[in-house]
């Protein structure tokens, strides 16, 4: 009984072909990384090992029957080429699960592991990764600026994109830290881009490349699953309910760490479809983070020390969102319990594409990452030199955490507490570490006024408000300039950050640079009228807006009585702690 090898995963599992003038010159310091193909069997034989050996005895059985039972009811919804080819394997192990013994059992849940790990598995083609560093923004440049397409895609320079993108952080500790020891980047999410500009972040500033899951309905893309799929992604497939397949997951993502791979988690799961930070966190993949520095410090022997494991918090902060009207409108049909998958947005069409690079052209930091200082997996954080301290800045040691009576061992109990620890600092370094544009601001005062001249409504009536509310362009850059102001200060006391632009320029051309960016949507929030700002979509103001919700009441300190109640409501609106 041998399950259907898939056509599409064949194909997908081809090492690309590319022209021989792609090669790269190898080196003794090259990323980690570049060895994964060679390793790659080796990695899914040992997940499979791993997968077999935790569900030994009577765990094999019913591991067996939920997986079965799963995929049977996922793949008679499907009704797809996936189900004719497999859909009787599944029901025919149900049918004969009873009369199975130990070494059928034990070969059953190999095959399937074997076939779900070769599917997870992903690809990494260091010529694919020369391309993708070289050509990918000088095409994006093209875009911006389509007369100027042969110069950007075969100069020297980066174009316009370097100008777009604002890098910043803990670099050099991090650059020190890739060296020696595993990093694990944990951002935020809130578009699909998130992963090409945290890629294309790396590169830039000198940091290796890293391997990251991606959700499988991404893969639809011609040009975004070649360069996932050849660039260390590794598919997830959200449609498969099975716990199996959400064991495999970890221990994949464990041996990868354990192997020395760089990896890349969002903890959030998706892209956050209220805009806001991330306020819950799935910690499944992080968790790995911990175990497999415990199984590095039970390998070593003589005293010697274990490769550090550290987690590393990034904020990826965009001034325009490509995404965002399919997402607010999801988060509001919904009510906070968004559609685990959104097949089609504006991030699969290319048109999109063109029109939100077009707009984001000339736009100096429209997007900026900012990398938090590096935590161990215990929520420490550690120095320059990797040195997990307490919070008296006391150096201690790491694999003192996973030990028991000074001997190293595994405890998942233990380790999902040191996860949720770890999972409270995450979510405090996101706040402290986002960067607030000039969009967010801007919509931020103008939903205020909404709120505060509809006091006895709820969000949901709000959202019907469209061109009732807006203010006097007289009256907005004031308001605009003592609320950066105020951000200015909040930036001094540590609780945020506040974007190039947004610190530098003036009130006047931060309204300017927010109507001009917000013209990439189909309806943008405020509509000039004869010297008014009319709010025409209240639901991307919320969108733009809920990124700030965390401060809206120190916004509103100074203000008059009503804009202070209104700006508690927009707190307690968005679930802010």
């Amino acid at each position: 009984m041998k399950l259907p090898r898939l056509k599409l995963r064949q194909r997908l599992a081809r090492p690309a072909r590319l022209p021989q003038w792609f090669r790269t010159p190898r080196s003794a310091d090259e990323p980690r990384i570049y060895a994964f193909n060679g390793e790659r069997d080796s990695i899914v034989n040992e997940v499979v090992a791993r997968i077999r050996d935790e569900h030994a005895g009577k765990s094999l059985e019913l591991a067996l029957s939920e997986t079965a039972h799963a995929e049977v009811s996922r793949l008679e919804r499907q009704k797809d080429e996936e189900s004719a080819e497999s859909l009787s394997f599944w029901r025919a192990l149900l049918r004969n699960l009873g009369r199975l013994d130990e070494a059928g059992r034990r070969e059953a849940i190999e095959q399937i592991a074997s076939r779900m790990g070769q599917d997870i598995a992903g690809n990494f083609d260091p010529r694919v990764y020369w391309m993708a560093r070289r050509v990918v923004p000088r095409v994006i440049a093209g875009v911006i600026n389509p007369p100027a397409l042969a110069r950007e895609v075969f100069g020297s320079g980066r174009g316009e994109v370097d100008s777009m993108i604002n890098v910043e952080g803990s670099l050099t500790q991090l650059q020190h830290l890739a060296r020696t020891g595993t990093l694990i980047y944990v951002p935020t999410h809130s578009s699909n881009l998130d992963s090409l500009a945290l890629g294309d972040s790396l590169s830039r500033e000198g940091l290796p490349p890293v391997v990251y899951g991606a959700g499988k309905n991404l893969f639809t893309n011609p040009i975004t699953s070649f360069f996932m799929h050849n660039l260390g992604a590794y598919r997830i497939d959200r449609r498969i309910r099975a716990p199996l397949y959400k064991d495999l997951l970890k221990v994949y993502s464990t041996v990868m760490i354990e192997r020395g791979y760089h990896s890349l988690f969002f903890p959030g799961g998706t892209r956050c479809r209220s805009g806001m930070i991330e306020r819950r966190l799935k910690l499944g993949l992080a968790g790995t983070g911990v175990e497999a520095y415990a199984r590095a410090c039970m390998r070593v022997q003589g005293g010697a020390e274990a490769r550090r494991v550290y987690f590393v918090p990034v904020t990826i902060n965009y001034s325009l969102v490509l995404e965002a009207e399919t997402l607010i409108e999801d988060y509001l049909k919904e009510t906070g319990q968004a559609r685990y998958i959104i097949e089609d947005d504006e991030f699969s069409r290319l048109d999109r594409w063109a029109a939100f690079f077009n707009k984001l052209r000339g736009q100096d930091a429209s997007i900026v990452l900012r990398f938090g200082r590096a935590l161990d997996p215990f929520g420490n954080e550690v120095d320059d030199e990797g040195r997990s301290l307490s919070p008296a800045g006391r150096e201690i040691d790491p694999m003192s955490y996973v030990s028991r009576a000074g001997v190293p061992c595994l405890d998942p109990r233990r380790d999902a507490g040191y996860t949720r620890d770890l999972g409270r600092v995450l979510l405090d370094r996101y706040r402290r570490e986002t960067v607030v544009m000039s969009t967010q601001l801007v919509a931020h005062l103008i939903f205020r006024r909404l709120v505060e001249g509809t006091p006895n409504l709820n969000l949901f009536a709000r959202m019907r408000r469209r061109g009732e509310f807006g203010a006097r362009r007289e009256a907005l850059v004031p308001e605009i300039g003592h609320a950066r102001d105020r951000l200015l200060e909040l930036e001094a006391e540590g609780r945020l950050r506040v974007s190039p632009f947004l610190r530098k320029e003036s009130p006047e051309r931060t309204l300017e640079r927010a109507l001009g960016a917000w013209s990439y949507h189909s309806k943008a929030p405020l509509r000039p009228e004869d010297g008014h700002l009319w709010l025409d979509e209240p639901a991307l103001a919320l969108y733009y807006q809920n990124r700030v919700v965390d401060w809206a009441e120190d916004l509103a300190r100074g203000w008059p009585a009503p804009a202070q109640r209104a700006a508690a409501e927009i707190h307690r609106l968005g679930g802010a702690p």
